[in-house]
């Protein structure tokens, strides 16, 4: 093979597209002569935007070097996760997550819509209403006096006068009530025993007609009650 000089080789001026431009890699220096070879990577530092990867395989993978990714609508099959915690997930938002079998702790939550049924399958658990729901309220003037309380849950405590079997009516006003709602009454404290009806329910409201079974004590018994929320379709 002849050898030709990297000087004798024609400078081209314009590169066609249909041209091939050979990559020339320096041989070892002779011996006994000093050389200074400077070598250039061909990919020294590439910059990649929206690559493709199908099958990638991932070594350790830390926050250092995936903490600037952000993915939409991202889908994991079957993924297995190490330790997490609020302190490495807190930054996560996930919008209509559909998670199936899910094992939960203590949950809290704004708002929750169940497509089948709420079970509970422990003895000592129970549905209703937590701390801070319920309020309380103490009613003025007369057995037959409005009272306003503004909760789904709470305690009524009548006005002080004397237990009859004539019935007497009094309306609860409530804007926690819609007009399809339930009420559950009860009598909490009194000495004397009480029947106790829901007569009305409408939109931010109902009615209490209560009668001693006869009683005559004068006293301030306590009805306790819950909002049930109801639907007709």
């Amino acid at each position: 093979m002849t050898t030709v000089a990297i000087s004798g080789l024609p400078v081209a001026t314009v590169i066609n597209a249909t041209d091939i431009i050979p990559f020339v890699q320096p041989g070892p220096p002779a011996l006994g002569t000093t050389k200074s070879i400077t070598k250039t990577k061909l990919f020294d530092s590439p910059t990649i935007t929206t690559p493709t990867m199908t099958g990638p395989i991932l070594g350790t993978v830390t926050s250092g070097n995936i903490s600037a990714c952000t993915s939409t609508s991202m889908v994991l099959t079957t993924p297995v996760l190490g330790t997490v915690t609020s302190g490495n997930i807190s930054a996560c938002t996930s919008t209509s997550m559909v998670m199936v079998t899910p094992v939960l702790g203590a949950a809290t939550a704004t708002s929750l819509t169940a497509a089948g049924n709420v079970l509970i399958n422990n003895s000592s658990g129970k549905a209703g209403y937590t701390t801070g729901a319920g309020s309380g309220v103490v009613q003025a003037t007369s057995r037959t006096t409005t009272v306003l309380i503004n909760r789904p849950t709470g305690q009524i405590t009548l006005f002080s006068a004397a237990g009859s079997a004539t019935a007497a009516t009094f309306t609860v006003s409530n804007n926690t009530v819609a007009a399809t709602d339930v009420i559950i009454l009860n009598q909490k404290t009194g000495t004397d025993l009480y029947d106790l009806m829901v007569t009305s329910v409408s939109l931010g409201q109902f009615n209490i007609t209560f009668r001693t079974t006869g009683g005559t004590t004068v006293e301030t018994p306590v009805f306790s009650f819950a909002v049930i929320s109801g639907a007709v379709s």
